[in-house]
């Protein structure tokens, strides 16, 4: 044994003489351990702060709903009477005027549906006025390229990717809008019909139901959803503080590169970065930035901005479910099913040529401050003439 173990170390000894340092070599790893470093990588990124601020969100997120269910009811006087919201076109501007106000579509698309749940408006109403609210919704990357001019950068690069968001939501919603309206009418979809479950149910009567009860006892209709919306608005926040940080790394350069000339895979990733987000307004965002760095072309975003504005609906979905409103998630699949029509048959049968009338269109409108401004003008003046329609 004594010689074995000479012999071994003998060994041991020309082998390291003829490749050093080899005997310093780490041992491979069971896969186990190979999974076991992989999840306690996983847990470092996670942050608890997140996790917290997270559910929170969805906490505030369910008392806005049901706070804005209770307080519709309060506020119809004052949309049918005041604003005069009585018919297709008046929904439209009163959605599309009131993602201006707020700067963001999502919550009030959730106020269309818990209007349509008190009976203030009708299907065909809330549908519109979902709509409007999108339209409006896509000003905000506008705006944030407006701030970008004012901080020194090129106003073409700039202000292309909110003006490109606006056209591509104005058409493809415009023509999702038409036959969404058909199918509603005709009840094609009906049957598409979700009701949250008791589990649910039953844990929003347990956790949500005092405080809505207590706020609608001390509070008007119309205050208690205003407060609501004011709550909604918030949860919004918090949920985009929850969201990792969106920027590129060197080494992510080159993939985008090779992704941006795909439009199937730009589409599928728009579509999938703003369920994730559950912000349109987040996953259009991105855009401005990543255009002032060269690293994307507003001919190669069409499909992108396509794919995010089917999948912003998941949001208003939830709030669907939780008013436990068969139609009202009916309208909000309609509204998802018209708009991914469109936006498919595009990319099968025109895009090329949608492609070219959009760009031309996003220049000449940036070519001089008169058309900019003829621009502007009229996407506040269609909003209020239908108001007053």
């Amino acid at each position: 044994m004594e010689e074995s173990y000479q012999s071994n170390l003998m060994g041991s000894s020309s082998l390291e003489r003829q490749y050093p340092g080899v005997l310093d070599l780490p041992r491979a790893r069971p896969r186990w351990g190979q999974w076991l470093d992989k999840a306690r990588s996983l847990w470092e990124r996670v942050h608890l702060g997140k996790i917290a601020l997270l559910g929170m969100s969805l906490f505030l997120f369910v008392l806005a709903i049901v706070l804005m269910k209770e307080g519709a009811r309060g506020l119809a006087p004052l949309v049918r009477n005041q604003l005069s919201v009585n018919s297709t076109a008046n929904c439209l501007g009163f959605g599309w005027l009131f993602a201006y106000l707020i700067m963001s579509g999502s919550p009030v698309a959730a106020a269309a549906l818990t209007f349509f749940d008190a009976g203030v408006v009708d299907q065909i109403g809330a549908f519109v006025m979902i709509t409007g609210s999108r339209l409006g919704a896509s000003f905000i990357v506008l705006f944030l390229g407006f701030v970008y001019v004012l901080r020194g950068r090129d106003r073409s690069t700039s202000l292309s990717m909110g003006l490109l968001s606006l056209t591509i939501t104005g058409t493809t919603y415009l023509l999702g809008l038409a036959l969404g309206t058909t199918l509603l009418q005709t009840g094609a979809l009906n049957g598409v019909q979700l009701r949250s479950g008791t589990l649910l149910s039953s844990a929003i009567d347990l956790a949500i139901q005092p405080i809505a009860d207590f706020a609608v006892s001390l509070l008007p209709g119309w205050g208690v959803f205003l407060v609501g919306l004011g709550i909604i608005l918030l949860s919004f926040n918090l949920f985009d503080r929850c969201l990792p940080d969106m920027s590129l790394k060197e080494d992510q350069v080159g993939l985008l590169a090779s992704l941006v000339y795909r439009p199937g895979i730009m589409f599928a990733l728009g579509a999938v970065v703003t369920m994730v987000s559950m912000s349109v307004s987040l996953s259009l965002s991105i855009l401005v930035p990543l255009s002032n760095r060269g690293l994307v072309r507003r001919e190669n975003v069409i499909p992108y901005i396509m794919g995010a504005n089917i999948t912003t609906f998941v949001d208003t979905l939830l709030a669907a479910v939780l008013l436990n409103n068969p139609p009202a998630f009916t309208i909000v699949f309609v509204e998802m099913f018209s708009i991914a029509v469109i936006s498919v048959l595009i990319l099968l049968l025109a895009y090329r040529r949608y492609e070219r009338t959009m760009s031309n269109f996003v220049s000449w409108v940036v070519a001089s401050n008169r058309n900019l401004a003829a621009f502007m003008v009229a996407i506040f003046a269609v909003p209020l003439l239908l108001m007053l329609l």
